[in-house]
C-alpha cells in the first residue's frame, strides 16, 4: 500500500501532528503490556472459492464461499474464522456433492465451528457458508493509511450522484476481507482463489488470477469466474466492479491491463505505460521474473489510501487519472505504480509474517521508489526521492518506534513513516554497504527461499548473511531492532606543521545509544578525491589524515546516504567546493542550502546564481523558491536568470518556479510573461502565471480566473490556482464553482493546500445557505483527514480565518440575525459532540 500521506501534507504542522499522536498514546498505555507477535495457526487455509451478487439498493453482498483447510501440525475439531458484522445463513461440510450441517457460534465477529470429526495435518476438509455482508453496518476502526475497514466498498451505488460513476471496490489490508469473506484474516495465511461475481452487463470486473469464463445471465446481468492459482494472503483478496475502459499491454506474453474511467482513456498508457518496463527493471534487480500471471491496474473514486497491492489487480485512488496536461508537469503518480508493482515481490510473494513485521512489506515498496527514479531518470532524480523521504521520515516525530516493534497500540498503526520512510532508508544504507551485486543478490535468496510464504526480518538477515558471508547483526539490531537515528556534529580540525587534518564526528542524541556507522571520508584537492572509509563506533570518534596541501573539502559520508541530522561544521568556501566537485544530488543541495542561510555573502550569491541552472531540475526550483528578494544585490544579480528560466527552461515546473520568483520584481514587463503564460499547455506555468497576475492585477486575473473556470473541470496545479484567485477576491458569485470543486476534489496536497483560502473565503460568504454549504464541504474533508491526525489542524483553520472575520462583521452590523445564525453553526460543526471549544 501507498500510504499517501506519509511526509507530504503540511509538513510545518508535522511537530504539532506528532505532539497529538503522542498524547493520544499517553492517554492509554496499556497497549505496551501486550505481545503482538504472529497470528498462531491452527488451521492452514488451502483454497478459498466465494461467490458474489450485489445488492446495489442496500450495500450489501450475498454471498456464497466453499473454504478448503487442513490443521496446520496438530489435529483438531473445530474451526474459527473472521466473519465481521455478516448475517450467516447456512454452514456446512462439504463431502463431493453432498454438504452436511455444522454447529456453529457467531459473535457478529468470529464464527466458530464444530466439525465432523478431528482432523488431523494430512487431511483436507472443506467448508461451505452461505451469508449477506453489510459492509456499511460494520464499524471498524482504520488507520492514517486505512481510513476505515469496511472491507467492501459501494459507490454511488443507486447512481443518484450526477457525473459520478457506480463502482464497488474492495480494500483488504489490514484485516478486513472478512467483511466480505469469511476467512482466517491473517497475514501469515496464504490460499489459491477463486472469485465469481455477478454484475450487471454493462460494467466490467477485475479479481485476481486470470478470467477463466464471462457469462451473459438472461436477467442482463453477466457471471465472471476470475481463479488465481498460486497462493497470496486474504488481505490480498480483490473484487472491483464498474464502467471502466480497458486499455490493454503487455509483458512476456502476460496480460497488463489498465482500468480506467472513459475519459482517461486516451492518456491510459501516458499514466501506466511505464508498467512493463518497471516489470523488466524489478524483475532484473530481484533475479526473479514477475511471478504471477497477469498484472491489471484499476481506478477507483472515493478510495483514499493510496493505492493498494492487491495481487494481480492493483487498486489506485483517482488521482492517478491526470489529463494530458497534468503530464506535461510530469506523472505525479508514477512513483505509486513502482511502489505497488513492488510489492508483488516484497509483499504478495513473500508477505510480513505479522504487522510487527510490515517493513518486509513497506520498505522495499517504499524504496523501489527510489530504485526506480534513479535507474529511469537518473542519479540525482533517485537520491531527490530517497531525500524526500528522508525528510517525511525525520519531522514525523517518530524517533522513538522500532522499525520492526511487538508492542503498538493497533495494527493499523504500524502503517508510518517508520514502516515505510525509514525502513526504505535503512535499506538505502544496506545496500550501499554490501555493494549493489549484492543487495540483489540477497534480494534474491530472500524471495526465493521464502516464496509464497510469511517471512520476517530476520529471514531477510539471514539471506544477507548468506550472500556476504558477514554476520549483520549489528546493523540490523540498532536499525530493524532499535529506534532512532544519530544526530552528528561534525568539526574540523587543520595542523598545517604537521599536515594532517582531523575529522571529529560526536553523536549527539540523548538516548544513550550509539550508532555503528560505516561512511566514507572524501578528501579534495581540487577535482581530486582521496576516499577513506571508516567506522563510526563511539561517542566521539577522531580520523586523522595527512595531506600535503591544504585540502579544500573534507565531505563526510561522501555517498550522502546516512540517516542522520548532521551538523557539519564547514566553511561556505568548503560548501562552494563540495558543489563544484563533490557533484551528487545532496551534495549540491547541502551547498545551496548552506548559501541560502549566507544570501548577504557575495561568494554565496554566486553559488545560487551558478544553482539556477544546475543540471537537476529539482534543485534549480529549490533555489528559485529560497531566494531573499529583500537583498537588493542578490535581487539585481538573479533577475536575468529567473525571468530566462521562465521563458526556455525545458522543464515546465521550471518555468512555473521562475515565473512565481518574477513576483518579486515591479517590472511591467514580466505581465506579458504572466498573460502568456496563463494559456500554456502546462497547469503550473498557467497556475503560477494566473496567481502572479492576481498580486498585479486583481481584477484581471478575477477575469481569467472565471474564463478558465467557465471552460470545464479544473484539474492539476491549475485547480489549485484558479480557486485561490477566486477565494481571494471574496467573489461570492463563483461559490459554487469554488465549493463544489472544492468538494469533489480527490484527497490530496492540493485539496489541503486549499483548506486556508477556502476558510478565509467562507469568511466573506454572506450567503447563509452557501456558509453553511462551504462549511460541510470542510467538515467532510475533515472527516477524511481525522484518521491522520489533522482533525485540530482544520479546526484551527476554521477559527482563525472564517469565525474571526464572522465575528468582526457581527460588531459592526446593524442587523446581526444572519451573522448569529452563521457564527453558531460554524460552532456546532467544529465542536461537534463536544460541549466547548
Amino acid at each position: 500500500m501507498k500510504k499517501f500521506l506519509i511526509g507530504v501534507l503540511a509538513l510545518a504542522t508535522a511537530q504539532q501532528l506528532a505532539a497529538q499522536d503522542h498524547e493520544a498514546e499517553a492517554q492509554d498505555t496499556s497497549w505496551k503490556k501486550e505481545y503482538r507477535g504472529s497470528y498462531t495457526i491452527i488451521n492452514d487455509l488451502v483454497h478459498t472459492k466465494v461467490d458474489a451478487k450485489f445488492d446495489y439498493d442496500k450495500s450489501y453482498m450475498y454471498g456464497k464461499v466453499w473454504i478448503t483447510l487442513k490443521p496446520h501440525f496438530y489435529p483438531t475439531d473445530s474451526l474459527t474464522l473472521d466473519a465481521k458484522g455478516m448475517d450467516i445463513h447456512k454452514v456446512a461440510l462439504v463431502k463431493g456433492s453432498s454438504t452436511t450441517p455444522l454447529k456453529f457460534g457467531y459473535d457478529g465477529w468470529n464464527l466458530t465451528i464444530n466439525l465432523d470429526k478431528t482432523y488431523k495435518n494430512n487431511e483436507t476438509y472443506t467448508i461451505y457458508i452461505d451469508y449477506t455482508a453489510k459492509p456499511n453496518e460494520v464499524k471498524v476502526q482504520g488507520s492514517a493509511a486505512i481510513t476505515d475497514a469496511k472491507g467492501l466498498y459501494f459507490i454511488n451505488p443507486k447512481g443518484e450522484e450526477k457525473d459520478k460513476p457506480t463502482q464497488i471496490w474492495t480494500q483488504g489490508e489490514t484485516e478486513a476481507t472478512s467483511v466480505w469473506c469469511p476467512t482466517i484474516d491473517k497475514p501469515n495465511m496464504k490460499t489459491t482463489q477463486e472469485t465469481i461475481m455477478t454484475v450487471p452487463a454493462k460494467f466490467v470486473t477485475l479479481s485476481n488470477g486470470k478470467m477463466i469464463s464471462s457469462k451473459k445471465n438472461a436477467d442482463g446481468t453477466r457471471t465472471d469466474h476470475w481463479k488465481m492459482d498460486l497462493p497470496h494472503a486474504p488481505y490480498l483478496f480483490f473484487m472491483g466492479v464498474g464502467d471502466y475502459a480497458v486499455i490493454k499491454d503487455s509483458w512476456k506474453g502476460k496480460e497488463v491491463n489498465y482500468y480506467v474511467e472513459h475519459e482517461f482513456a486516451p492518456v491510459a498508457k501516458k499514466i501506466f505505460g511505464n508498467t512493463p518496463e518497471m516489470m523488466t527493471f524489478f524483475s532484473k534487480i530481484t533475479g526473479l521474473d514477475y511471478p504471477w500471471v497477469k498484472y491489471s491496474q484499476m481506478t477507483a473514486r472515493d478510495y483514499v489510501s493510496g493505492a493498494m497491492e492487491n495481487t494481480t489487480a492493483t487498486l489506485h485512488q483517482e488521482s492517478a487519472q491526470q489529463d494530458a496536461r497534468e503530464l506535461i508537469d510530469g506523472n505525479g503518480w508514477e512513483s505509486t505504480i513502482a511502489h505497488e508493482l513492488f510489492h508483488h515481490w516484497f509483499g504478495d510473494y513473500v508477505t510480513a509474517e505479522s504487522w510487527s513485521n510490515l517493513t518486509v512489506n513497506e520498505s522495499f515498496a517504499n524504496y523501489s521508489e527510489t530504485l526506480w527514479d534513479e535507474y529511469k531518470y537518473g542519479k540525482d532524480a533517485g537520491d531527490a526521492q530517497n531525500y524526500n523521504d528522508m525528510a517525511g521520515y525525520l519531522q514525523s516525530g517518530s524517533e522513538k518506534k522500532d522499525l520492526v516493534r511487538f508492542h503498538y497500540p493497533d495494527k493499523e498503526s504500524m502503517f508510518d513513516a517508520v514502516s515505510y520512510n525509514k525502513g526504505g532508508r535503512i535499506l538505502h544504507m544496506l545496500r550501499n554497504y554490501v555493494g549493489n551485486d549484492a543487495f540483489n543478490k540477497a534480494l534474491n535468496v530472500y524471495l526465493t527461499e521464502n516464496k509464497f510464504q510469511a517471512a520476517e526480518a530476520h529471514n531477510l538477515r539471514l539471506a544477507f548473511e548468506k550472500v556476504t558471508g558477514q554476520d549483520l547483526n549489528w546493523f540490523f539490531n540498532q536499525w530493524y531492532f532499535g529506534d532512532g537515528h544519530p544526530l552528528l556534529d561534525i568539526d574540523y580540525l587543520y595542523n598545517e606543521n604537521a599536515k594532517t587534518v582531523q575529522v571529529i564526528i560526536k553523536q549527539t542524541q540523548k538516548t544513550g545509544k550509539v550508532f555503528i556507522l560505516p561512511i566514507a571520508i572524501d578528501v579534495y584537492n581540487g577535482a581530486k578525491k582521496t576516499r577513506h572509509n571508516v567506522w563510526v563506533k563511539n561517542a566521539v570518534d577522531t580520523f586523522t589524515f595527512s595531506y600535503t596541501s591544504r585540502p579544500e573539502l573534507v565531505n563526510v559520508d561522501g555517498d550522502k546516504i546516512l540517516l542522520a541530522i548532521k551538523k557539519d561544521n564547514k566553511t561556505l568556501d568548503n560548501y562552494i567546493h563540495q558543489y563544484k566537485y563533490a557533484g551528487l544530488y545532496l551534495d549540491r543541495r547541502e551547498a545551496i542550502e548552506f548559501a541560502q542561510k549566507n544570501q548577504d555573502n557575495s561568494k554565496a550569491q554566486e553559488l545560487l546564481k551558478l544553482a539556477l541552472k544546475d543540471k537537476y531540475h529539482g534543485l534549480r526550483i529549490l533555489t528559485a523558491t529560497r531566494l531573499d528578494f529583500k537583498n537588493s544585490a542578490l535581487k539585481s544579480a538573479v533577475e536575468p536568470i529567473l525571468a530566462d528560466l521562465a521563458k526556455t527552461d525545458p522543464k515546465s515546473t521550471v518555468r512555473a518556479a521562475a515565473i512565481s520568483a518574477l513576483v518579486n520584481y515591479d517590472n511591467a514587463a514580466y505581465n506579458a510573461i504572466y498573460a502568456k503564460g496563463i494559456t500554456d499547455s502546462s497547469y503550473s506555468v498557467a497556475g503560477a502565471s494566473l496567481e502572479n497576475l492576481s498580486k498585479k492585477d486583481k481584477a484581471a486575473a478575477l477575469a481569467a480566473a472565471k474564463k478558465i473556470a467557465s471552460g470545464g473541470k479544473l484539474k492539476g496545479a491549475m485547480t489549485e490556482s484558479v480557486l485561490k484567485v477566486l477565494a481571494q477576491s471574496g467573489d461570492e458569485s463563483s461559490f459554487e464553482l469554488v465549493a463544489n470543486t472544492f468538494d469533489e476534489m480527490p484527497l490530496s496536497n492540493a485539496k489541503f493546500n486549499l483548506l486556508p483560502p477556502f476558510a478565509e473565503y467562507l469568511g466573506n460568504v454572506s450567503n447563509t445557505a452557501n456558509f453553511k454549504k462551504g462549511i460541510d464541504a470542510i467538515i467532510k474533508f475533515r472527516e477524511v483527514l481525522k484518521p491522520y491526525g489533522y482533525e485540530q489542524v482544520v479546526n484551527n483553520f476554521l477559527m482563525n480565518a472564517t469565525l474571526k472575520k464572522k465575528e468582526a462583521a457581527l460588531a459592526a452590523a446593524s442587523d446581526k440575525k444572519a451573522l448569529q445564525e452563521q457564527i453558531d453553526y460554524l460552532k456546532t460543526q467544529v465542536q461537534g459532540e463536544k460541549k466547548g471549544f
